[in-house]
């Protein structure tokens, strides 16, 4: 089921918390709703659902406007952060409870528990309370009374973020799986751009009630169409320094200056702009070598993460694969990839 927001506009008071959204999400994908704290991107999620109601614009399911139905008339499933389950029900009666509200006979119920326990792997749980599960096997409950009547659109509203790391990383590939298996259209809501990036086949990056980028992964990280986009994605963070260019290629850092990528070497000087470097551009086998001291070594199993006081006193973070040559106040000299490096304007744009 394809969904679609046309125009879409939220008000709380004479406050637009989002106005003249548009947004479409394809049959049978995931898609996340990627920001920070007050974005918009619940409050999108809860219009979705019918907790909210709309202030303007529609919201259609396929070619079926919703936007002034209840949430019981939507057929969407829902699927929250603290799990919301009966606490007097067992596991079976809380997957079967959308069942039983739409009327369907026992032995259909029956059969549809049982089948959508077997997907999420809790056929053996079903006899359970939750008080007697783990955060990890309440979350699949959840998750199986969201989708056992088939939703169209399912809405995942932080689904992970009461569980332990090794729970998360667990969840997100069963979530994706189930997704996948089922074919319905869902929408992730986080701030935890890991989760985005590796549950979904688009992200949707918010703030301020606007979406400034929707992409894949692996594009947006690419090329982020801004500052903002570029800082909210990478773990390790990216490091931006500010420059101003200097007419014939290269920018100058307060006393260090680089050279811009081939495509950007023809930049008038006298223009401040903001260079992006990502950890694995800095200290790999080419690039322009720059020296500098190890202020912070970071050891993380499989990588190091390298903190390196340049010359000119900016900081650069480092990834490399593990190493032990090197400790805090050594002299070093890495090699920047700068044909990788993001460059921004003034603005915040990606140039």
């Amino acid at each position: 089921m394809q969904l679609t927001l046309d125009k879409f506009t939220k008000s709380f008071g004479d406050t637009d918390v989002i106005a003249d959204m548009d947004l479409t999400v394809r049959d049978g994908e995931m898609l996340a709703l990627l920001g920070p704290s007050g974005c918009g991107k619940s409050t999108t999620l809860f219009a979705i659902a019918g907790i909210h109601r709309v202030s303007g614009g529609r919201i259609l399911f396929g070619d079926r406007d919703v936007s002034d139905l209840p949430s019981q008339k939507r057929n969407v499933g829902v699927v929250f952060q603290n799990y919301a389950l009966y606490p007097h029900m067992t596991v079976a009666e809380n997957i079967a409870f959308p069942l039983e509200v739409a009327g369907q006979d026992r032995a259909t119920i029956k059969r549809e528990v049982r089948a959508i326990a077997e997907l999420v792997h809790i056929e053996k749980l079903l006899n359970r309370k939750p008080a007697e599960l783990s955060g990890g096997q309440q979350q699949r409950v959840a998750l199986a009374r969201a989708i056992v009547r088939r939703p169209a659109v399912l809405l995942l509203d932080e689904p992970l973020a009461n569980l332990d790391a090794k729970l998360r990383l667990e969840m997100r590939s069963e979530i994706r799986r189930i997704q996948q298996e089922t074919g319905i259209t869902a929408i992730l809501v986080t701030h935890d751009q890991v989760e985005a990036m590796s549950m979904c086949d688009r992200v949707a990056i918010m703030n301020e009630g606007e979406i400034l980028q929707i992409d894949s992964p692996t594009e947006m990280y690419r090329a982020p169409v801004s500052r903002f986009v570029a800082g909210f994605l990478g773990n390790p963070p990216i490091t931006f320094l500010e420059g101003v260019t200097d007419g014939r290629g290269d920018v100058d850092l307060d006393g260090l200056k680089l050279p811009l990528p081939a495509r950007l070497e023809a930049l008038p000087g006298g223009h401040a702009v903001t260079l992006g470097i990502r950890p694995e551009h800095f200290g790999q086998s080419r690039g322009v070598p720059l020296r500098g001291k190890v202020r912070f070594i970071e050891p993380q199993g499989r990588e190091t993460l390298f903190d390196i006081l340049l010359e000119n006193g900016a900081m650069l973070r480092s990834i490399q694969p593990v190493r032990q040559d090197l400790s805090v106040g050594d002299a070093v000299s890495f090699n920047l990839d700068t044909e990788a490096m993001l460059v921004f304007a003034e603005t915040g744009e990606r140039l």
